[in-house]
């Protein structure tokens, strides 16, 4: 089920979606195949995110699509799997019927959680990008702009080396502001590549001001904090705000990922 930049796209539409904990998929999968009708490319499956066990990515991918008929890209850690180990993943893939990856380093394990984990770590994320080209796999990379060191620069640079391993498209973090998404785009346009911007709808203030203070790689500019904090209706505010950072993504990118949190899909209708 091949998912490829064409020329005739204008502008590509994914949707981010977190596997669920446990063994069984059908509450979720439910909500995605009512999903399936709306104005959009792609889901875009997440590997532990946040580094809490979720159902196997790569099989809640090959679900994705056969219950949704939707492709579904397939991201693929360096924290949770060896050099063997992810060599099988990228095959199995590719017998299933998974044409697309994105490459990610992934999110640091917890070493003071409860049951602590160590990252395999033998293989880096460039290693992993040349990995999955060579598997046959169209294959995408992240941007993590890292606001919060004002970390652009060093990582446009990381991403020359990603292109040149066999990096084929580019999805950002989450981007709140034109002036940023601007920046994005001076930094990339060099590379020749399809950018896809991340778009995560905020909720309320707090979820606002939790990812501006507590997630590493986001930043919430304060007028959007404020906005969301005195508003009535914090998630049609949200809503609204997605649905303006969609148009801009039209004006800088080549595509948008759409990450509802907490699984509200209910939200999507709205945005899209």
């Amino acid at each position: 089920m091949p998912f490829l930049f064409s020329d005739d796209t204008d502008f590509i539409i994914t949707i981010e979606v977190v596997p669920p904990a446990g063994n069984d998929p059908t509450g979720i999968l439910e909500k995605l195949c009512r999903l399936s009708s709306l104005g959009f490319h792609a889901f875009s499956v997440a590997s532990n995110p946040v580094a809490k066990p979720k159902m196997s990515a790569m099989v809640f991918t090959h679900l994705v699509q056969k219950a949704t008929q939707k492709p579904a890209i397939l991201h693929c850690t360096i924290r949770d799997h060896n050099r063997l180990g992810l060599q099988s993943e990228l095959w199995g893939a590719k017998a299933l019927g998974i044409d697309t990856v994105i490459a990610v380093t992934g999110d640091p394990s917890a070493a003071r959680a409860q049951d602590p984990t160590s990252t395999v770590g033998d293989l880096n994320v460039f290693q992993l990008i040349s990995m999955a080209r060579d598997a046959d796999l169209n294959t995408g990379a992240v941007l993590d702009f890292r606001p919060e060191v004002n970390g652009l620069e060093h990582e446009a640079k990381r991403l020359e080396k990603k292109v040149a391993a066999g990096c084929r498209f580019i999805v950002t973090q989450p981007i709140y502001d034109e002036q940023t998404a601007q920046a994005i785009h001076r930094a990339t346009k060099h590379l020749k590549v399809p950018v896809i911007m991340g778009i995560l709808p905020l909720l309320s203030y707090k979820h606002a001001v939790f990812l501006h203070d507590k997630v590493n790689g986001i930043a919430v500019p304060d007028p959007l904090r404020q906005q969301m904090k005195h508003t009535k209706d914090p998630v049609k505010e949200g809503i609204y705000l997605s649905k303006q950072l969609l148009e801009l993504g039209k004006s800088y990118f080549s595509g948008a990922c759409i990450m509802p949190p907490f699984d509200r899909f209910d939200i999507l209708p709205d945005i899209l």
